[in-house]
């Protein structure tokens, strides 16, 4: 069995300096760290977990918290919490599932995860006692992943145009948060730049509330029309409505969707979306929380992650 001097001699470094690599980082430089790391990896040396949990009045939990209401047997938000859960094991520590805002400091935890944060939740962080980080862009400096939300949409309204559709209209969703107000500023930059005026419906992100707007405005669409839509749900019921209009999807109307998790495989026809690094987003929110923790609170970083532009059948 490969013990503490293993490490340190493999290393080079003292028994005491391995030590405080293990059970606390914040007190070495990066370099040393990495060194204590690379000669653990090598050894297959994984320190005893609950001996580590006692040393340093630990739990090895912590709390993943859903502050809006979701199915999360839905392939996003599994997505993230099997690439959180993974990022989780490189450390052996456990995940509690919260859905109920009001259980979030209820038991014992050593820090959080949330995801869903809107502006009205904002004021509650401030009185949490232990290390938290954000799935979700914000503009409270509070550390965070996501995707580069700006970008993603700027990709999205680009590849229209390379794609010679002549009107780009771009369908969000109706919430006034940072990530919305992100992907709205990657199209109509986009459009500006080539001289073009931005069109926008907002709706709640439903399949059905985008179908009311195709519906509802159909006769004012010009073909050689392209839809950006902020979700693959969005684009869903864009393309379902199109349909039932008789329009020809992809020769006079586009749809560009935002996700690619699930439903852009399942829409007839498969559906042109920005596909999201959600299991990546999850390991890097384990990562950047234990780092944290490990850090006594320390603020960590803001991380975009670059999307992907899949095309599909959707567009031409």
């Amino acid at each position: 069995m490969t013990t503490l001097s293993d490490v340190a001699k493999e290393a080079n470094v003292s028994k005491m300096t391995v030590s405080r690599v293990i059970n606390h980082p914040e007190q070495v430089t990066p370099e040393l760290r990495t060194m204590v790391e690379k000669a653990m990896e090598k050894l297959n040396y994984h320190p005893n977990s609950v001996a580590q949990a006692l040393v340093n009045n630990r739990t090895n939990v912590v709390k993943f918290v859903t502050l809006e209401d979701v199915d999360t047997t839905e392939p996003y938000y599994m997505n993230l919490l099997f690439g959180f859960a993974r990022g989780l094991n490189t450390k052996q520590y456990a995940m509690q599932l919260v859905t109920d805002p009001s259980q979030i400091e209820k038991g014992r935890a050593d820090g959080y995860l949330i995801t869903g944060a809107r502006n009205e939740d904002y004021e509650i962080f401030d009185k949490l006692d232990k290390p938290f980080v954000l799935f979700g862009e914000n503009h409270r400096g509070y550390d965070f992943v996501d995707s580069d939300n700006q970008l993603a949409e700027k990709m999205a309204t680009q590849y229209a145009l390379d794609r010679l559709y002549k009107h780009i209209i771009f369908i969000g969703i109706d919430l006034k948060e940072p990530f919305e107000y992100s992907r709205e500023a990657g199209y109509i930059n986009t459009l500006q730049q080539h001289r073009l005026i931005p069109q926008i419906y907002r709706v709640s992100n439903h399949s059905h509330e985008a179908q009311r707007v195709i519906r509802e405005h159909f006769d004012e669409f010009k073909k050689d029309t392209c839809f950006v839509c902020a979700s693959d749900r969005i684009a869903v019921g864009v393309v379902r409505e199109l349909q039932s209009e008789g329009a020809r999807i992809p020769d006079d109307f586009g749809v560009i969707g935002f996700d690619g998790v699930f439903l852009d495989q399942v829409s007839n026809p498969k559906l042109t979306t920005i596909k999201q690094p959600i299991f990546e987003m999850g390991e890097m929110l384990a990562k950047m929380l234990l780092q944290k923790i490990a850090q006594s609170g320390s603020p960590q970083s803001e991380i975009m992650l670059k999307p992907k532009l899949i095309r599909r059948q959707s567009t031409r």
